[in-house]
């Protein structure tokens, strides 16, 4: 993919009895991308995704860990834009596709990518890192810190009654084809992203990821169905899922599981959660990584029968402390100095005043006494509003150095909207 970011020298990475790293060519794709599944376990994937991903691979943004001529190591970034409080969409480089061969375990490999990478992020201008983690404990080394959550839940939709706003019933709901309601299904996203912090803005080539849709990884569900919301000849809404035909004695006992949802109001949400709790032959609706906020958990009847199950999402890093505090704003007047630690990335430790509103903020250096001292790893949770800085100050990971202080910061720092990760990368 394209980018607009600052390019940067092809130089091999070598040390003494480490095998060496190198920007990976077109030519090495295939080996490339066969280490990293070999390091999930090697099943192999379907040949759609597999072509997905060579398409969005940015190859300049994408290193490998060679042992001679085989490949050992493998890590890659995204050319991501991040909303982020305030609503602005800021550079993100989106780590992914990270691996180290077992064999090559416990050589310092992963810490010398990270590095690497972490490095170029910030010659590239990207004031952020995300990532999600296969194993969470793995990057907090880093100083990424967890900075979204997602709900998954398994609603009892027999038990579980849906109570809707007024004007639900004057959606128009109607089943599409997919692929032929892409490009409305993406206006539909594209309106949402800058109203919630952690949505990412999708770049050509990015929409395919919804209509991905091995059978293989059905386990016997339908293909993917698509369902629009309309009001007045508008699409408003629409949501992505498949239908899992079960049967016992008892009759029907089908299962929908979720894919997608986007609304732009509340009365079109509510419209596609009723429909997705009242589809025929079905007894279960199972949804996956959802905002920790989102309404239909406030209209339900009985939250205890939707199983519901919290897990981390979208993992935080902050390369330059200054610019991506500054790149955000407050909800409520801020000024406080940090005192930051960050031995992976010392150019951040330091005092930083920073000083903020609704309107913006500024972030620089300085000398003046510290108000709280924490970790860059700490920034990073909190970064987003969906983590409290007080909340981190209890667990004895923020310091109160000016009493007050991390109150004044935790109101400001908090989002009204939980930040939300929309989709994996």
């Amino acid at each position: 993919m394209a980018n607009d970011s600052v390019s940067h020298p092809i130089r091999p990475d070598r040390q003494p009895g480490r095998p060496e790293l190198r920007v990976l060519r077109r030519d090495e794709w295939d080996i490339w991308y066969d280490t990293l599944i070999r390091a999930f376990g090697g099943v192999p994937e379907a040949a759609e995704e597999r072509e997905l991903w060579d398409s969005l691979t940015e190859l300049d943004r994408s290193l490998g860990a060679w042992d001679g001529d085989t490949c050992v190591g493998t890590a890659g970034a995204f050319s991501f834009r991040l909303t982020v409080p305030g609503g602005a969409s800021v550079p993100a480089a989106g780590v992914t596709m990270v691996s180290v061969a077992a064999t090559h375990r416990r050589r310092g490999v992963l810490t010398s990518m990270m590095r690497r990478q972490l490095d170029d992020v910030r010659e590239w201008g990207s004031p952020l890192a995300v990532l999600t983690a296969s194993e969470p404990e793995i990057y907090g080394r880093f100083g990424y810190g967890v900075g979204t959550f997602g709900v998954n839940a398994e609603i009892d939709t027999i038990r579980v009654r849906l109570s809707v706003p007024p004007g639900t019933d004057d959606v128009r709901l109607r089943y599409a084809v997919p692929a032929d309601v892409l490009d409305v299904c993406e206006a539909v996203y594209a309106r949402k992203v800058s109203g919630r912090p952690g949505m990412l803005a999708r770049l050509p080539g990015w929409e395919r990821l919804g209509l991905l849709d091995p059978e293989s990884e059905r386990e016997g569900a339908s293909p993917l169905q698509c369902v629009l919301a309309e009001r007045d000849g508008e699409v408003v809404g629409y949501a992505r899922f498949h239908v899992k035909p079960d049967w016992d004695a008892g009759g029907p006992k089908g299962t929908v599981r979720l894919r997608d949802a986007q609304a732009l109001d509340p009365a079109a949400q509510a419209a596609l959660w009723r429909f997705l709790f009242g589809i025929d032959l079905t007894s279960t609706l199972k949804a996956y990584g959802r905002p920790v906020d989102e309404a239909w958990q406030y209209q339900v009847s009985d939250i205890r029968r939707c199983a519901l199950r919290v897990r981390d999402s979208l993992h935080v890093r902050l390369v330059d402390v200054g610019a991506a505090l500054e790149a955000r704003t407050y909800q409520a007047p801020v000024d406080v100095v940090l005192e930051v630690e960050d031995a992976f990335c010392p150019w951040n430790s330091g005092r930083w005043r920073l000083s903020g509103d609704a309107k913006g903020a500024s972030c620089e250096r300085t000398a003046d006494s510290a108000d709280l001292a924490l970790s860059v790893r700490e920034l990073g949770a909190a970064y987003l509003g969906g983590v409290s800085l007080g909340a981190l100050g209890g667990a004895g990971r923020v310091r109160e150095l000016r009493q007050g202080a991390l109150a004044e910061a935790s109101v400001g720092f908090a989002s009204a909207v939980a930040p939300w990760l929309p989709h994996g990368f």
